[in-house]
């Protein structure tokens, strides 16, 4: 047979044959295996196929050391198969052991790649040694000099959530900065209200610097809100107080008076002339922003902690302080409110920091609300507009550090890959951004910058820039990376 002629030249020569039923050589299991793979049978016959058996026990005989020689020899750039596949096995550990000589505040969030060169003298264990160390590598990968749960899950960063380093600081706030926001439909105005009751408006454009400083609480700032124009920010307070501020004059033109702890706010997206407020009465107030009287309310089962509106302005979504989330149906002209749903998907019973709405999402391909609670946990819901606005649980995350106050944020639709990232704040002073499509594996990137626990996050109209909150009353505008 030619081709048997052909295979059997190329192959090298057998042993002396011996007259003991055993081989001459130690046993190689490779080629054992070779050897006891059944016959295949011919599709013409049902009797084997000689020829189909031996030039397969042939080739899988010579498969492994031929393999071996070609990756021994396999070159590029100058260097061999042990380092390109260590280096395959570094960017699936995460990203490269070393890339935490680069982290300085300029470029703290940005993600290198390892510049360390292995060389074809590396021995090829090493390839066993890295795997069985990857736990250490993902360990010491991270930027931050904490070894926090987090950093045990963070892969190689996501590069449309690559940041250049520190757009610029603030740091004339001696309280705790609990919340912050960017102008509506605007990148250049930030705000943030701090535990001593003062209200900070700023311009983060070249030159960034202090536009206004409203004072007028006497207790915590829990929430505010910029109305449409950005002319008038409406803030509340542990001070049983809801006011209303003119920026340009920086001076309060209304103030609303409550009977409890006034725990969040927001505009009417529509009618602009409607305030909605939740407080620790376990109401939630409609009020007329032009003469401050209160001309609808709602009672909940608790405190509301929490709230945010749909784009169309008829559907309110609010947490309560054992974390169950509202659905509430509301008229934009008359202001009236009538529960729809209750959402009681939530295990923990904490109370809810943060309920935010974002039209669309590339994961649920419909609404979907972002939720936050106090001890750590965040849920991701889709929202059945056809059904009033009835939340169905997509998936939860727990976060490692939570602080008292934590507040998360949604992150622009950047990302070419389909999943939802979400930024947040963590009591180990670093920003996380998580990928809410990969819960086990969800934590993408981080900032390194604080020096105390980070609790407030926000992103401005243009996506650009990030602006994130401390303890110390520090706030730091982060510059995003330019991508493709």
């Amino acid at each position: 047979m030619a081709d048997d002629s052909t295979a059997s030249a190329s192959a090298p020569a057998p042993a002396p044959s011996s007259p003991c039923p055993g081989p001459s050589r130690p046993t190689d299991p490779d080629f054992l295996s070779c050897v006891l793979q059944p016959p295949t049978p011919s599709s013409s016959s049902s009797r084997p196929d000689p020829d189909y058996a031996a030039l397969r026990r042939l080739l899988l005989r010579r498969k492994s050391p031929s393999a071996l020689n070609h990756r021994m020899e396999w070159r590029c750039n100058g260097k061999g198969y042990v380092a390109y596949r260590n280096f395959l096995l570094r960017r699936i550990d995460g990203g490269g052991a070393s890339s935490s000589a680069h982290s300085t505040p300029g470029n703290s969030g940005r993600w290198f790649a390892s510049p360390t060169a292995f060389s074809e003298a590396d021995s090829w264990s090493s390839i066993r040694d890295l795997r069985s160390n990857s736990g250490m590598l993902s360990r010491t990968l991270s930027v931050s000099s904490k070894q926090s749960e987090p950093e045990r899950h963070v892969r190689f960063a996501e590069p449309a959530y690559s940041f250049v380093g520190m757009h610029c600081i603030f740091d004339n706030c001696k309280a705790s900065v609990t919340v912050l926001k960017f102008g509506r439909m605007n990148s250049d105005v930030l705000a943030y209200g701090s535990s001593d009751g003062t209200l900070t408006v700023c311009q983060v454009s070249e030159p960034p610097s202090v536009l206004q400083k409203l004072t007028g609480h006497s207790k915590d700032i829990t929430d505010f809100d910029f109305s449409s124009n950005n002319q008038y920010i409406a803030s509340c307070s542990m001070d049983k107080t809801v006011r209303v501020w003119e920026i340009s004059k920086g001076t309060c033109i209304r103030v609303v008076y409550g009977v409890s702890s006034q725990l969040c706010i927001c505009f009417h997206p529509v009618n602009n002339n409607l305030l909605l407020v939740g407080n620790a009465n376990r109401e939630i107030n409609a009020i007329n922003f032009s003469t401050g009287r209160v001309i609808s309310k709602l009672t909940c089962d608790n405190a509301v902690t929490a709230l945010d509106i749909d784009h169309t302005g008829q559907l309110i979504f609010a947490g309560d302080a054992q974390g169950y989330i509202y659905t509430i149906s509301v008229n934009s002209h008359t202001g009236s409110l009538s529960r729809t749903h209750k959402n009681k998907s939530c295990k923990s019973k904490s109370p809810v920091t943060t309920i935010q709405y974002r039209t669309f999402s590339l994961v649920a391909r419909c609404p979907v609300l972002l939720s936050c609670a106090q001890d750590g946990n965040l849920y991701f819901f889709s929202i059945a507009t056809n059904s009033h606005g009835y939340l169905t649980l997509i998936c939860s995350v727990k976060l490692a550090s939570p602080v008292q106050n934590i507040r998360a944020s949604f992150c622009p639709l950047l990302s070419l890959e389909k999943g939802e990232f979400i930024v947040t704040g963590s009591g180990d002073s670093n920003v996380y951004f998580y990928d809410l499509a990969r819960p086990k594996n969800s934590c993408v990137n981080k900032l390194q910058g604080h020096g105390s626990p980070v609790m407030g996050v926000a992103w401005n109209h243009g996506e650009n820039l990030l602006a994130s909150s401390d303890s110390d009353g520090t706030v730091i505008v982060w510059k995003r990376a330019k991508t493709n």
